[in-house]
């Protein structure tokens, strides 16, 4: 189905949450409304309109518009679309409409089901920030073939998780083909994170997945599935579970600790490498941690966070107690890191990778480099996700798949790096050992 006769090139759901708005400031700063055909949307137009009135006043003289009030009558003039995540039909209205969805609303497991089905049987593309596996898992069983024959890219992981890591490994082994001849067999990522907070709709995700996998056995089965995005050829086929005590890696001379998105990325990079037809062979290994640094310090922040992240999923674990974190101790939803904690903090994701070949029979190292200069989960993800969008409404994609549930690697592939150029998200890549 044909996106091109579209009304709106992108429409932004879920504007009026904490996460949402971030997007709206982005797109705003980035785009206009002169250079991005695009409309806000969600359940409350009066809410929707404090955005839309809340960007025009910040980018008055943003986008491409020579007239800063020119830009800024034009930003107060966004459509203001409304619906609910429980209402197909609304949900129908608004994906006919756009090229592009792009959601921020979660839990994804909560609201996000109805909007994927309109999505898919509109062909229209979608784009999101889930980190829910178990749900990422039923979109793919409940719309994969159909979004294939409609032409509907649904690219779930287009923020902090898990576009450094997806889209990074994709840049690393593209760069190991050229220079080297051969793809690495293994890939390690050292994550490091300098400030920065989870939000409440990020803890309501956390939350309502323990909760899920309370209830049901077959979710709790996924959620410990290495493999639980592979297609059915390589479901069963042995993969290494996320880091869970303290490590130690001795080529980068670090201590590391569990990384909390490593459940979640990990199997990500893996369906990538299945659906672009395993260049990086079916016993390609990938994984991730948290560097905490060397010594004493090193390896007693490594077992702190170790044990805490421990605990917290124990909790989590527990009915009574997770009910009870949840209600007086985790921030609610809609809450968020203020302005100064954003601007503040930063990331690092440093990717190695290794391998040999005829040509390199000693071996050689692939290292790329993925940085954010702002908070990792909200100043750098929007930054992603709303690139994630107009890559999608532009066809600025590099993807053997017309359609189907993908990931940012399979669905967007190295087209997002060069959108993202000089937005505070930078890639970089080198030959470290082995090159001519």
């Amino acid at each position: 189905m044909s996106t091109h006769d579209r009304e709106y090139d992108v429409v932004l759901w879920g504007a009026t949450g904490f996460t949402g708005r971030l997007v709206a400031d982005y797109l705003a700063g980035r785009y206009g409304a002169t250079d991005l055909d695009w409309a806000l949307a969600g359940r409350s137009e009066d809410r929707l309109a404090d955005v839309r009135e809340s960007v025009a006043a910040d980018h008055g003289d943003g986008g491409d518009a020579d007239d800063g009030s020119e830009q800024a009558e034009s930003l107060a003039d966004l459509d203001l679309l409304t619906g609910d995540a429980f209402d197909r039909d609304s949900l129908d209205a608004i994906a006919e409409r756009t090229a592009v969805v792009c959601t921020t609303v979660g839990p994804y497991a909560t609201y996000g089901s109805e909007l994927v089905a309109a999505c898919v049987e509109h062909g229209t593309n979608y784009c999101d920030l889930s980190g829910e596996v178990h749900w990422m898992r039923r979109t793919i069983d409940e719309h994969h073939d159909r979004a294939t024959e409609t032409g509907a890219r649904i690219v779930h992981g287009c923020g902090f998780d898990s576009v450094p890591s997806d889209v990074g490994t994709l840049l690393l082994q593209t760069h190991a083909a050229e220079e080297l001849g051969a793809h690495c067999d293994e890939v390690r990522g050292l994550v490091s994170i300098r400030g920065g907070a989870f939000s409440g709709g990020t803890i309501a995700s956390m939350v309502e997945m323990y909760r899920e996998g309370a209830a049901d056995r077959d979710v709790r089965r996924i959620l410990a599935d290495p493999r639980a995005l592979d297609p059915p050829e390589s479901r069963g086929a042995p993969a290494e579970r996320p880091q869970r005590g303290v490590g130690r890696d001795r080529d980068r001379d670090t201590w590391t600790a569990p990384f909390v998105m490593a459940q979640i990325n990990e199997p990500v990079v893996r369906r990538s490498n299945a659906l672009l037809g395993y260049p990086w062979g079916h016993t390609f290994r990938y994984g991730e941690a948290l560097r905490t640094g060397d010594g004493v310090k090193g390896a007693a922040t490594a077992g702190a966070l170790a044990a805490g992240q421990g605990l917290l999923a124990g909790a989590l674990s527990v009915g009574p107690l997770r009910e009870a974190l949840d209600r007086y101790v985790l921030p609610d939803p809609g809450d968020g890191p203020d302005e100064e904690t954003i601007e503040g903090s930063s990331f690092e994701v440093r990717l190695r990778g290794t391998g040999a070949s005829e040509e390199h029979p000693g071996g050689y190292t692939v290292e790329a480099t993925v940085r954010g200069d702002r908070d990792p989960g909200y100043g750098s993800t929007c930054r992603m996700l709303g690139e994630s969008a107009v890559c999608l409404a532009r066809g600025e994609v590099d993807s053997p798949h017309d359609g189907g549930v993908l990931t940012p690697a399979s669905g967007i592939g190295l087209p997002l790096i060069d959108r993202l150029e000089g937005t505070g998200v930078s890639f970089d890549v080198e030959t470290v050992e082995g090159g001519d």
